[in-house]
């Protein structure tokens, strides 16, 4: 206070108050200007890159889904081939997608868009993982995903509608995308939810065997997952918790097949894994 019921005087009032500077006294030519508007083409380009990127991972991510529910009418469909052969011809169709992606990436370091495309790597990962346990029972490996995502001019001209203006990825005529390890771990963690509904929908459909298959692939899946612990990417533990989930609710359907199998029939005993499920839910949620 400058004195009784005075104000204190702000800094910037001993400056003069001068019309300020219109934008066209600015030199344009300027290095300064031509520097910062260069910066500027630049980071408009990568943001509008991140939003095509970004609505492709959505498109590979909503495709993606289709075939997993596609494939979950294996098991109340007496043709296994047909469903299968539609699920590679939808698989394709998603590569296309995936091809779309890695020339958006060409020159690029992938890292930096990464978040944008995880999404829906992710779930192709799950997908085709799926898809190859239904067909060999085992698991498929990252390579064997990483082959798949290798692309030339051929596939290019099925369906490319941004086709890349490097000159040399034209001589070359070869698209690559590989998919991240934690893509993958990410994935084949997304897979084991699925496979307990492809057990539980077995078993109402008086499939025996599937459950114990299943069962056993989960375990060995879980003891790798253990293995990685804490010391992977958050997500990745997170992930273990639901996993741990769906072996328990494989598990106790394979134990009431084995204890009580005999004495309920097939037409219920969907009916009473899905209650035993629930149980199962309620009292991890109580702890």
């Amino acid at each position: 206070m400058s004195g009784a019921g005075g104000f204190r005087k702000r800094k910037h009032d001993s400056f003069p108050h001068g019309p300020r500077r219109e934008g066209k006294d600015v030199n344009a030519s300027s290095p300064v200007m031509v520097a910062f508007k260069s910066f500027q083409q630049e980071l408009d380009a990568r943001h509008d890159k991140y939003e095509r990127l970004v609505k492709l991972s959505r498109d590979i991510t909503v495709e993606s889904k289709r075939i997993i529910f596609l494939l979950h009418r294996i098991t109340s469909t007496p043709d296994m081939e047909e469903i299968l052969t539609e699920s590679e011809i939808k698989l394709d169709g998603v590569r296309q997608k995936i091809l779309q992606v890695a020339q958006e990436l060409l020159g690029e370091e992938m890292h930096q868009f990464h978040r944008a495309i995880t999404t829906g790597l992710q779930e192709y990962v799950e997908a085709v993982s799926f898809q190859h346990f239904i067909r060999t029972r085992s698991l498929i490996s990252m390579e064997e995903i990483n082959k798949q995502l290798v692309f030339t001019t051929e596939d290019s001209g099925k369906e490319n509608k941004t086709p890349s203006s490097d000159a040399h990825d034209k001589e070359s005529g070869t698209w690559r995308l590989r998919i991240t390890p934690v893509d993958y771990l990410l994935g084949v963690a997304d897979l084991t939810g699925e496979l307990m509904r492809m057990c539980i929908n077995s078993v109402g459909n008086g499939d025996i065997d599937t459950p114990f298959e299943v069962s056993q692939f989960l375990r060995q899946v879980y003891d790798g997952f253990s293995f990685i612990g804490n010391t992977g990417p958050y997500e990745v533990s997170k992930k273990l918790y639901t996993l741990k989930q769906s072996l328990a609710k494989v598990e106790n359907a394979c134990y009431a097949l084995k204890v009580r199998g005999s004495e309920i029939p097939k037409h219920m005993l969907a009916d009473v894994f899905s209650v035993k499920t629930e149980m199962i839910d309620q009292e991890e949620g109580i702890s």
